[in-house]
């Protein structure tokens, strides 16, 4: 589930005239829906690339983890440059290069060609989503906007689900023998319908006093990735060779000149603010709820990514069947993420103790159901797990921002808001990394084999999801 934010100054007050206010609405959920949407049907395609592109489960990691890294790396400061730019121009260039990246990846001719395209099409995300929260918190107010952040809320539940059998159905129909490129090409029209839809029924806002970029912080925070990132996702594959173990030992230096620069930056009073200001982690709401997100959103993300491969790979099942098998996983995180702010009201940060229970057990219902029918698993044996797993994450991600951010002062939320939807996606593109890299590790024949090596992708998010579970019990009450 994407979530966006910026880091935004006061705004200026422009609301949208009452008979403009649903067109408007639906117009920037449609541009908050393409993240989660795009991740998921992604993911259940993911085979069909490699066998129709000639490539490997590695190579696979990088059409997942590209999109991940420029999204994270770019979105602040495509809300910063929403507030001094013009949200609904930010928003607009953003959708439309969405649109065109994803045309690019749909004729994608080899799979260089598409992760490349695939990061291109990260960073248009990363100008178009930061806006969606920001138009709607310049131009509603109170029940409104309650409303408005409500819909706002179910989206990323819904186009999680949608992705599941949107992408299923695209694959399997094979539509003209495309093979896996509607995924990517189904965006297009709806992206030209969003651009004229935005030049029509959203007002333009900007902030009053908008932040500067920090583009010596966002350059050393892609090298500190990107180093530790590239030989995780390479090293196994190529037998690590010596510049593997060079950029290893580069990216703890890299993130130690990045915390350095960010806390210089923060201390100048030149009217730039640090892309992630370390002053905000000294709050211990923003600590614990960044130590959840890490292991919460790379297992997420590495599942997600594993557990596609090895039904279609290792059992052989279609990607409609594959859809199919994921589908419970995506219902249950709806409805419960739907339930999850009704719950907080009455239990508070309990609600992500609970989610993290949930998941647990519903993993350990699916490792024990992988260990007992390999390989001549159904959808139904998988489906209660699934289900159980998917309403945990869903009880967990939305209650995870509200929690988090719950103590955190207004004059800075979108700071707060900034830092951990940065953590959000770099986490996912991790998870994706170390587990799809254990998980290519283990499964050949020689070693665990499919089942055994996704079932102990499966037994390291139980592990996780335990960690989560415990350390959600030092999360604040939002209620107070």
């Amino acid at each position: 589930m994407a979530v966006s934010t910026t880091l935004a100054g006061p705004d200026t007050t422009v609301r949208l005239r009452p008979q403009l206010t649903a067109a408007g609405l639906i117009t920037v959920l449609l541009g908050g829906a393409f993240a989660p949407l795009d991740l998921n049907i992604v993911n259940v395609a993911l085979p069909t690339v490699g066998a129709s592109l000639g490539a490997s489960t590695t190579t696979l990691e990088w059409v997942v983890a590209a999109y991940s890294i420029a999204f994270a790396l770019l979105l602040v400061v495509g809300g910063r440059l929403g507030d001094a730019m013009g949200r609904r121009r930010l928003f607009t260039v953003g959708l439309a290069a969405f649109t065109l990246t994803s045309l690019i990846c749909g004729l994608a001719p080899d799979i260089t060609s598409l992760v490349l395209a695939r990061a291109a099409q990260g960073a248009a995300a990363a100008l178009m989503i930061p806006q969606v929260l920001s138009i709607i918190q310049a131009t509603t107010a109170g029940e409104r906007r309650a409303l408005a952040l409500g819909y706002y809320g179910a989206t990323g539940g819904i186009s999680m689900a949608a992705g599941q059998v949107l992408g299923a159905v695209l694959v399997s129909a094979n539509l003209a023998g495309a093979g896996w490129r509607p995924i990517f090409l189904v965006n297009v029209p709806i992206g030209i319908v969003g651009v004229l839809l935005a030049r029509r029924t959203l007002p333009e806002t900007k902030a009053t006093d908008p932040l500067g970029v920090d583009r010596l912080g966002t350059g050393l925070l892609g090298l500190a990735v990107l180093t530790l990132l590239v030989p995780l996702l390479e090293g196994r594959t190529l037998g690590w060779p010596v510049w593997c173990w060079m950029l290893l030992g580069l990216a703890p230096v890299a993130a130690v000149v990045f915390v350095a620069t960010e806390r210089r930056v923060e201390r100048r009073a030149d009217g730039v603010t640090p892309l992630l200001p370390l002053s905000v982690l000294r709050m211990p709401t923003m600590r614990r709820g960044l130590a959840i997100a890490v292991p919460f959103f790379a297992g997420f993300g590495g599942f997600l990514f594993v557990y596609a491969i090895a039904l279609q790979d290792g059992l052989h099942l279609t990607p409609f069947v594959c859809g199919l098998a994921l589908s419970p996983m995506a219902v249950g995180f709806l409805v419960s993420s739907l339930l999850s702010s009704g719950l907080v009201a009455r239990f508070g940060h309990w609600v992500v103790i609970a989610g993290g229970a949930t998941q647990f057990v519903g993993l350990a219902a699916l490792a024990g159901a992988i260990l007992a029918a390999w390989p001549d698993l159904t959808v139904l044996d998988l489906a209660p797990g699934t289900l159980l797993a998917g309403a945990g994450q869903g009880l967990i991600a939305p209650t995870l921002y509200r929690v988090t951010l719950s103590k955190v002062p207004s004059g800075v939320i979108g700071v707060g808001s900034g830092m951990l939807v940065t953590t959000q996606q770099v986490s996912f593109a991790f998870g994706v990394a170390i587990l799809g890299s254990l998980f290519v590790g283990l499964s050949g024949p020689g070693s665990l084999g499919m089942g055994g090596a996704l079932v102990l992708v499966v037994l390291v998010q139980c592990v996780l999801a335990v960690g989560i579970t415990v350390l959600a019990r030092g999360l604040p009450d939002p209620r107070s």
